[in-house]
């Protein structure tokens, strides 16, 4: 089956994700975020792409980016996964003993309005979502923890909107059950978060009919 087309534009805002082979831990000490927060930082350096959120989790990882070029994304994303799957062989001593991620990384273009801000409250509020913390700025490999002044080898990028007034109490808001699944779908489909005029249009302009097209096959005329 051929890979679905991933968005890659300049000036665009994306969701990007990528979990562990078997959802199996890539981060099992603070050395190890410490070194990939180093990585994201050299990344930085290298490729013209802003950091907006992140956070890094056990198993997986979340990042918000907008690339200052077309390909900028997954050129860096791309760099940042070859990076680290080589630097773990090597720390680990496991080169040649199978993959550390499952596969090419997941994304989704976002909108720059409430979508956005929801998305951001979603990556950042991730290590409280699982319960690791009681607060999400608490969170040390996260965005909101650097935002307020947290050590950090990242730098931020400025937002493309304003945040929202109080935002720390908005990440550790709950999202609701159908904004969940909502990010939960784009997630899953890499399909484009946001109103549906933005999305059908996102679709034909970018050619991502497949992300937002049922699965399976379709139905025989009766």
């Amino acid at each position: 089956m051929p890979r679905p087309p991933r968005a890659d534009e300049a000036g665009a805002i994306y969701h990007a994700l990528n979990r562990g082979n078997a959802r199996r831990p890539i981060f099992s000490k603070d050395a190890d975020y410490e070194a990939f927060e180093q990585l994201i930082a050299e990344g930085l350096e290298k490729f013209p792409v802003d950091l907006i959120a992140y956070q890094w989790m056990k198993n997986h990882w979340h990042m918000v980016l907008s690339p200052q070029v077309d390909g900028g994304m997954s050129a860096f994303v791309g760099w940042v996964t070859l990076t680290h799957t080589q630097r773990y062989h090597a720390h680990h001593r496991t080169v040649g003993h199978g993959h550390v991620y499952q596969g090419r990384y997941k994304s989704f273009p976002v909108q720059d309005d409430e979508h956005f801000h929801l998305a951001c409250r979603y990556v950042e509020r991730n290590a409280l979502t699982a319960k690791i913390v009681k607060r999400s700025e608490n969170y040390r490999w996260g965005s909101l923890y650097n935002w307020l002044g947290g050590e950090s080898e990242i730098e931020l990028a400025r937002w493309p909107i304003r945040r929202l007034p109080s935002w720390v109490e908005h990440v550790n808001a709950a999202l609701s059950a159908q904004e969940q699944k909502a990010l939960r779908h784009c997630v899953a489909r890499g399909a484009p978060f946001g109103t549906l005029d933005w999305t059908e249009e996102t679709v034909r302009r970018l050619g991502l009919e497949s992300t937002v097209r049922p699965r399976g096959r379709p139905r025989k005329p009766a």
